[in-house]
């Protein structure tokens, strides 16, 4: 059979916390220590209650502006040199102390550079107690006829506390007393160490008024360090061996249902008197102490953190015991944390690991800096930007605090001397700056139900009854119930008992009547008794939920009230701002008055002034126009005697022109007339070419030079013939002449007519002829320009494309009309110098002849196309 599987029991909500819109500002005080040497140099001057002045040093640097300017700052309080430790915890901490005993939670810091009296401050020395020693003094002289016995409360290791039945409690204390290495509360403050004896005199002693007397009370004290941003239990029980270093374990922080921080598996101690307290902070004191030495780390550069924490939980409806209820135990807490000195890593001189430490608590006290700016910015500015806690582990610890769980305190600790007056103005304006950040009113803790005066009766009917049964000569039972004694005193008395004759009868039916007759009074007054409780509980449950109904109402109506009475303290104090404002603008209106009647006069003199200055600019620019009118006829006459110069040079070089025209037709007769002669010596129908043979020799055509003209023969005039070229015919001819070809202006050109005129072949121009003619250019060795007809016949391919089979070359010789500096070669693919129509390898005749010896299928410029001497081109 399959039994039905248990569901998960859900987690328990966090409990609702109440909901309080008053806020207080962090309360920042100042506390000057006194001077080293009295010829030391002071910067530091305390000039009212509240205000300190900064002077800056003699050698000091001066500043842009050429000297340091005195700076105030305000606190809410001032402490200079000759404040008593005593009248610093009156003002600072005893509000705190009382809090924590009502059960709200308080952080109290000390804050400063390194040698400003910060552990002084907080701890203090023989006779002089500190604000710590002070704190739990109060706490136990108010409390300590409360406490609850030993081990009733006990740490649930969740940041909460359990309340423990009597026989648990008794036995946890018992085997508390069978260890023997767990020392026991002294007894006297003589067998504390002479460093924290007598810190407190008698007649400085404090108390807290309005203790709840109808509770029960225990004191937890735990002690930490946070040192390279990490947490480490000073009072965690672990063997130290004085000869070898042991790094101690690092703890972890986490949040408990509450959303509150606390260290897990952090040691709490509890204590039951200030000397008990005493002792095991001096513990924590000398651990740390062995650790710095051991570790070889410096004090100064640690926050340690010192944490009360007080329980207390109302007493039942007797007044005996502490009520079984964990709802109803109250856990408040103050810690009291001692900062790490804020001078700068330069000031330390450190190196290595230590450099890296001293900036990791730079780094913590940075954090700290960075969340109080963001915390004024989002509540003056109505911004919500995420406040960086998690960045340090300080921040993140203490978190809670400013977010509303309890009032916070910090007390500036500054060294008047010299050397410390920059470190000193980085810490004021952080002071300056955390005074302007608002924390939550933390709200009181809810009521208990039960009648106040619990204690005081039950003690009151104890005595009482003690003493009645004494007087009767009874043993003494403290714990006979009122309600047993009530009942014995109203019962009716009982017949006469004795039996004097074996056949009495009557004497024990009397006393069986008797008997009975209490026993039915005992049972209807059990059950009126009964009634008349449940009747009244009900009635006080009613009256006390009314009562905090109408609680609640009072602290809203004075929430609001007071939200007004800031507004109109904000309101206030925004009309007297602006009343001052409107003062000092009314001044300046009288000064911009003066200063405009100034600057009317100097308006109206510069305008006398640019009137004088504009009738002298009108002459000059006058003068100008002449200047230019009388400049421009020159230039108009100068530009006519230029064109009559040019006009007749122009004339002189044309005749010249003309006459070596003439010379240059003179010898092209001359030619005519010896290539005439020379074709009638050879005979008329020269042999043909074999059609198998793909190259003929080429053959060079002579020329004249101009330097020696051949004689033209004497006689009768020959008719010169024209002569046809080899490429003339019938045939459709593409004539392939680059770009680079220089223009030569001779009669030795090849006469190509009807020929399709490309610079670049494509397959459109060659599928439209037979013949195909390219026309190369080089120059010779002798600085002439040598030009290739390189010839070839076009047919198609098997793929649809052309190619060209080249079957002829013909050279021809001229001088190189652009007088080139050196000759180029078809190799080369550089262009020569002082030759600016050649390009790449365009001058190469197999490149040249590449782009036309075939045409395949599937190239870019049409089908069966493939280019070879360049890249190829995408149709657009």
């Amino acid at each position: 059979m399959l039994r039905p599987t248990k569901g998960k029991t859900p987690r328990r909500p966090a409990p609702r916390k109440p909901y309080n819109n008053q806020k207080d500002p962090v309360g920042v005080y100042c506390r000057v220590r006194p001077l080293g040497c009295d010829d030391e140099e002071c910067c530091i001057e305390v000039i009212h209650n509240t205000t300190i002045q900064l002077h800056a040093p003699d050698g000091l640097k001066a500043n842009r502006n050429g000297e340091y300017k005195e700076t105030q700052y305000s606190f809410k309080k001032v402490f200079g040199i000759k404040t008593t430790q005593i009248e610093l915890f009156e003002d600072v901490a005893k509000p705190l102390v009382d809090d924590v005993i009502h059960g709200k939670n308080g952080l109290l810091f000390t804050y400063g550079v390194t040698g400003s009296g910060k552990t002084y401050t907080m701890t203090g020395s023989a006779g002089l107690g500190g604000l710590l020693p002070r704190s739990l003094d109060m706490i136990f002289n108010s409390v300590g006829p409360y406490q609850a016995k030993r081990f009733v409360f006990k740490p649930d290791d969740k940041n909460g506390m359990e309340v423990q039945n009597q026989v648990d409690a008794l036995l946890e204390r018992q085997k508390r007393d069978s260890q023997q290495n767990v020392p026991k509360t002294p007894s006297s403050r003589q067998r504390l160490d002479p460093e924290f004896a007598d810190m407190i005199r008698p007649e400085e002693a404090c108390k807290a008024d309005g203790v709840d007397e109808d509770s029960s009370y225990s004191v937890f004290v735990s002690y930490i360090e946070i040192y390279n941003n990490y947490i480490y239990d000073l009072l965690e029980e672990t063997p130290v061996d004085p000869l070898k270093a042991k790094p101690p374990q690092s703890k972890i922080l986490r949040e408990d249902q509450n959303h509150n921080m606390y260290v897990a598996g952090c040691t709490e101690v509890e204590v039951k008197s200030t000397d008990e307290a005493f002792d095991v902070f001096w513990k924590g004191q000398k651990k740390r102490r062995i650790a710095n030495t051991q570790l070889n780390r410096e004090s100064s550069r640690s926050h340690s953190v010192f944490i009360i924490k007080l329980a207390q939980a109302p007493l039942d409806a007797d007044g005996d015991n502490v009520l079984q209820d964990k709802n109803q135990v109250t856990v408040s807490q103050l810690c009291l944390v001692d900062l790490a000195g804020s001078e700068r890593t330069s000031r330390t001189r450190a190196e290595g690991s230590r450099l890296r430490e001293a900036g990791n608590i730079n780094q913590s006290l940075m954090t700290l800096r960075t969340c109080m700016e963001v915390l004024r910015e989002n509540q003056m500015c109505g911004t919500s930007k995420m406040v960086p806690y998690r960045d340090s582990k300080v921040t993140h610890f203490f978190k809670n605090y400013f977010d509303g769980e309890g009032k916070v305190r910090m007390i500036v600790c500054v060294n008047p001397k010299a050397d410390d007056y920059e470190e000193t103005l980085l810490v004021m304006r952080f002071a300056e700056m955390t005074q302007e950040v608002e924390v939550a009113r933390p709200v009181d803790r809810p009521i208990c139900g039960f009648a106040p005066g619990r204690r005081q009766r039950n003690m009151a009917f104890k005595d009482e009854l003690s003493r009645r049964l004494e007087e009767r000569g009874g043993p003494v039972d403290t714990e006979i119930p009122a309600a047993l004694n009530q009942l014995l005193q109203s019962f009716p008395p009982l017949p006469p008992c004795e039996i004097s004759d074996p056949t009495d009868d009557q004497t024990l039916p009397r006393l069986i009547e008797a008997l009975e007759r209490r026993h039915r009074m005992r049972q209807s007054m059990v059950e009126e008794y009964n009634k008349t409780a449940n009747l009244l509980k009900s009635m006080l449950q009613e009256m006390d939920g009314s009562l905090m109904n109408k609680e609640n109402y009072i602290h809203q109506q004075q929430g609001k009230l007071g939200e007004k009475d800031k507004c109109i303290q904000d309101q206030k104090s925004e009309i007297d701002r602006l009343e001052k404002k409107a003062k000092m603008l009314e001044y300046k209106i009288d000064i911009l008055q003066k200063t405009t009647n100034i600057y009317e006069e100097d308006k109206r003199t510069l305008q006398h002034e640019l009137e004088s200055r504009d009738h002298k600019l009108v002459r000059e620019q006058s003068e100008k126009k002449r200047m230019e009118a009388r400049m421009q006829g020159m230039v108009y006459d100068t530009k006519l005697q230029w064109e009559k110069e040019c006009e007749r040079r122009v004339n002189a070089k044309q005749l010249e022109m003309q006459n070596k025209l003439w010379v240059k037709d003179e010898k092209l007769k001359q030619l005519k007339a010896i290539v005439t002669e020379c074709k009638t010596d050879r005979p008329d129908n020269p042999p043909t070419r074999p059609p198998e043979k793909p190259m003929r020799p080429s053959r060079e055509k002579d020329r004249l030079r101009s330097a020696s003209p051949s004689p033209v023969p004497t006689g009768a005039p020959v008719r010169p013939h024209h002569r046809r070229s080899h490429s003339a015919g019938n045939e459709r001819w593409v004539d392939h002449k680059p770009v680079t070809n220089v223009d030569l202006d001779t009669v030795m050109q090849p006469n190509l007519p009807n020929s399709i005129k490309v610079s670049t072949p494509s397959e459109k121009a060659l599928s439209k002829a037979d013949k195909y003619v390219l026309t190369h250019q080089e120059v010779a060795s002798d600085g002439e320009i040598q030009t290739k007809l390189i010839k070839g016949e076009v047919f198609k391919t098997r793929s649809g494309g052309q190619a060209v089979q080249f079957t002829d070359i013909e050279t021809l010789k001229q001088e190189n009309p652009t007088a080139p500096s050196r000759k180029r070669r078809s190799s080369e693919n550089k262009p020569p110098q002082g030759d600016g129509n050649t390009q790449g390898g365009w001058t190469d005749v197999e490149n040249r002849c590449s782009v036309a010896v075939e045409m395949r299928a599937g190239s870019n410029l049409g089908p069966g196309y493939q280019h070879h001497g360049c890249q190829k081109r995408r149709k657009p």
